[in-house]
Parts: structure tokens; C-alpha cells; sequence
């Protein structure tokens, strides 16, 4: 699903929610940037495998989609923080049902895999 067809007003609102978080790595950093602001650095350590290049395009997305603000201290070497929006806090606790029936599937699977 591209995020131009999140735009399109006559899509579902499950699908326009989808085309936001849209990707690998969205919903880690919504979960991660509910615990407060982060740097850039922060958010690559804690995801091993997320290039810079990657969370840099992921990140402006969330903010192009209001889910994010990146705020800019004015120091060197400059010094940029991530936090979530009111939106994007609203999606993050709208997503909360469904990592957990997403969990309860998973153990179910894992149930089904070693009862065969």
C-alpha cells in the first residue's frame, strides 16, 4: 500500500491508518518514541539492522503524516530530537489492541507448531 493512497479520501479509515505505519520499521519507532524523545542515534542503536538512510526516510514520513516532531537545538554538532505528536500518540495507543491480538496469535501458532 503506498501512503498516497492513505491520502485518498475515499479509502477505508483501516486502510488510510495502515498507509502511515506502512513499513518495517514504523510501528518500532512509534513504540519506541512513546517513552519520550529520542535522537537519531538512539533509535539506530536500539534497532539493529535500521540504516541510517532508512530511519531518516521513516522518520520524515512520520513527520510529513504529523505522527512525529523533530525539534532542532541549535549547539554543535547540532543536536536533533524526535518525540511523538498528539497524533501520533492517538495511533500508537490505537495500535495497542492490535499488537495484542497480534501476540496472542503468534502464541497460538507457536501452540499449533509444537502440538505437530
Amino acid at each position: 500500500m503506498t501512503r498516497r493512497r492513505a491520502a485518498d479520501p475515499g479509502v477505508c479509515g483501516v486502510t488510510a491508518a495502515i498507509g502511515v505505519v506502512d513499513g518495517k520499521w514504523k510501528t518500532a519507532l512509534l513504540w519506541m518514541l512513546e517513552t519520550g524523545p529520542r535522537r537519531p542515534g538512539e533509535l539506530r542503536r536500539e534497532l539493529p539492522g535500521l540504516t541510517e538512510k532508512v530511519l531518516a526516510d521513516a522518520l520524515r514520513e512520520m513527520r510529513e503524516d504529523g505522527l512525529v516532531h523533530r525539534e532542532v537545538h541549535d549547539v554543535l554538532p547540532p543536536k536533533t530530537v524526535y518525540s511523538l505528536t498528539d497524533l501520533g500518540r492517538e495511533l500508537s495507543e490505537a495500535l495497542a489492541p492490535l499488537s495484542d491480538w497480534g501476540h496472542r496469535l503468534m502464541d497460538l501458532r507457536a501452540q499449533e507448531r509444537s502440538a505437530s
